[in-house]
């Protein structure tokens, strides 16, 4: 038997092996095999029929999953900036917790996808070559790599977002314009070597928790999970991480934040101010609001994404029976 030979899934979840290594194929019908393409027969897993659906079903389920996080959970987000870049016990404005929402949900839906897109591919990729006890390997390298690769349009995002949330500019379309104008287009991509200082260490441990997690909870129920379960390993995965990246975060937000004054002149020397002005207990500044956002949103982020992926995977499979 092939095992090569599988029924779509996006996450590799549910695998059902084809001992003629051609089901469900529709040999008498070749309109109905040229409308349907790639859903009218289970292929091989290095098909190129198979990445165009799994990249296909990764793009749509990370775009949705980031969007709705964002969402609900803006208000929090704008708190920890907030927290962050307030200095001397500077007061913390409560108003106009959703400034920036709609620019930043512009960026955020393209970025979620384009992480995904990378994400999914090259675990599926890395988990085939790979031993199976270093499957953790392969979730860091994804998670790592689909960071690098959609940073291309979230720093511009966080950017804007960030000094809309700290009151800078009024609208998105006023932020990119005058940011460009004030500094250049290289102004859309402050604090960029910050933002993969954070970013890869936290996509990288978040989804390498998640998945991980998964894994030996599947192992011990001995089935699959439920949307409550992911959900709360979601949780337990960004919290962990939301803990561990604060200081890379609260470095980040400062050099996003400070404009065109360049009062920090990059990573290393904002860190030795922040410790000679502040002392170290500000770059752990804002943990709180992190954490909880993170938590929260990694239990609707990860519950979205699976339920997403399942929705997709169960039409491939109808499509695949019907053709």
């Amino acid at each position: 038997m092939d095992r090569g030979i599988v029924s779509s899934s996006g996450d590799g979840g549910s695998q059902t092996a084809s001992p003629d290594g051609l089901a469900f194929k529709n040999i008498n019908n070749p309109i109905k095999k040229q409308i349907n393409g790639c859903g009218t027969i289970c292929v091989k897993k290095d098909d190129p029929c198979h990445f165009l659906r799994l990249l296909y079903e990764s793009l749509i389920a990370g775009g949705l999953a980031g969007l709705v996080v964002e969402a609900a959970l803006y208000p929090i987000d704008t708190i920890k900036t907030r927290v962050q870049v307030a200095r001397d016990g500077g007061q913390i404005i409560w108003k106009g917790l959703y400034s920036g929402l709609g620019g930043n949900l512009a960026g955020v839906l393209p970025a979620s996808a384009l992480f995904f897109g990378v994400y999914e591919p090259t675990k599926q990729k890395l988990l085939k070559v790979l031993p199976e006890k270093f499957s953790a390997v392969a979730h860091l390298a994804a998670g790592a790599l689909g960071g690098a690769v959609s940073s291309i349009v979230r720093v511009p995002t966080e950017v804007v977002k960030q000094r809309m949330q700290t009151g800078q500019f009024a609208s998105a379309p006023d932020a990119v314009r005058l940011i460009i104008a004030k500094e250049g287009f290289g102004g859309m991509y402050a604090g960029f070597g910050s933002f993969l200082l954070r970013d890869l260490p936290f996509d990288a441990l978040q989804f390498c928790v998640y998945e991980q997690l998964r894994i030996g909870y599947k192992l011990a129920a001995r089935r699959d999970l439920n949307d409550p379960e992911n959900a709360m390993l979601g949780a337990v995965a960004g919290a962990v991480t939301g803990v561990l990246t604060t200081p890379l975060d609260v470095i980040k937000t400062r050099l996003m934040v400070q404009g065109a004054g360049n009062q920090y002149k990059g990573v290393s020397d904002c860190i030795k101010t922040i410790l000679r002005e502040e002392g170290s207990s500000a770059l752990w500044k804002g943990m709180g609001p992190r954490v909880l956002w993170i938590g929260i949103g990694g239990s609707i982020f990860f519950g979205v994404l699976e339920k997403t992926k399942q929705i997709l995977s169960d039409q491939s499979s109808q499509k695949i029976h019907q053709a």
